[in-house]
């Protein structure tokens, strides 16, 4: 599906979504038990004080705020030790932030444009995730998918085998001892070089349109159910005999398999129609006509 499943970013809105997946093993009936989960641990105060810097109070919220922006640095650390290496980081960052007000660095003309500019990016991020994200309903991203069923036009995928040889004498061989009632899969097994086809007849299992090579998909598509090539296929691995073994019309994708990307496209087109009606209710002049032309032209492909 040209849009929907094909695992659109979300780059270029400056937003980053954060997937975490849980992995549970099956327990057989030999393993044991697993042990009681632990009790939950009680929720904290966010103004519980951590610690003191200069007498200024560092906060749960200011921990929990500096272990999330400095995740990556601490991925590499065991779970046990990156409260304290937050922690650590944090006094670290308070003490050399206040050195630099005490410096005047605060004060610097290229120091404050940079301020400015992360709080508009700090800002346009809240506002994404309060007016965007968080406004997307379930009923939103399941008709989201319902359109994309609705407008993919069905597609059939097909079950083929194959034989693959170095030559095309070798394949003309072969399809001589088919036209003499000669067993495929038992050809497949003695004759073919893919290693993967040698113990189960040439079978490919369902592939459907683009998974294959042009020159195979081609072939294996215009067959019949239950009809071989009666020509040689060459493709970049050599010389192929093709048996269709049956044909079916491509089930789409299960609502749950796919409702992360549903939601994702949602979401941006939600973004792009709050920036388009933002943009047009704003007055902005770019006197450089060439560059004015390349942000309309980045503008119209949104």
């Amino acid at each position: 599906m040209s849009l929907l499943f094909s695992r659109a970013s979300l780059a270029s809105l400056g937003l980053a979504l954060g997937l975490s997946a849980l992995c549970l093993s099956p327990v057989t009936a030999q393993e044991t038990a697993p042990a009681p989960a632990a009790p939950a641990a009680a929720p904290v105060d966010p103004n519980t004080v951590i610690a003191t810097v200069n007498g200024q109070p560092l906060t749960e919220a200011d921990l929990v705020l500096a272990e999330g922006e400095l995740s990556q640095q601490f991925a590499q650390l065991p779970p046990e030790q990156r409260r304290a290496a937050a922690l650590s980081a944090a006094i670290e960052i308070r003490v050399m932030a206040a050195k630099a007000v005490t410096d005047g660095l605060d004060k610097d003309p290229d120091f404050q444009r940079r301020m400015a500019f992360l709080q508009q990016r700090a800002l346009h991020g809240e506002m994404v995730e309060k007016g965007v994200v968080d406004k997307v309903t379930d009923a939103e991203v399941r008709a989201r998918y319902d359109q994309e069923i609705a407008n993919t036009p069905p597609v059939n995928e097909v079950h083929a085998r194959h034989i693959l040889v170095k030559t095309k004498e070798e394949a003309e061989a072969i399809i001589k001892q088919l036209d003499g009632g000669g067993d495929f899969q038992k050809l497949a097994n003695e004759h073919t070089s893919d290693p993967s086809g040698k113990s189960n007849g040439g079978d490919l299992g369902w592939f459907g349109p683009g998974q294959m090579v042009p020159e195979f998909d081609k072939a294996a598509f215009a067959l019949e159910v239950g009809k071989y090539t009666k020509e040689p296929v060459q493709t970049q691995f050599g010389w192929h005999v093709i048996k269709l073994e049956d044909k079916r019309a491509k089930q789409p994708p299960a609502f749950d398999d796919v409702k992360d990307q549903a939601k994702q496209a949602v979401i941006r087109d939600k973004y792009f129609a709050l920036v388009k009606s933002l943009r047009g209710g704003a007055k902005v002049e770019i006197p450089d006509a060439n560059l004015k032309k390349a942000v309309d032209t980045l503008e119209s492909a949104k």
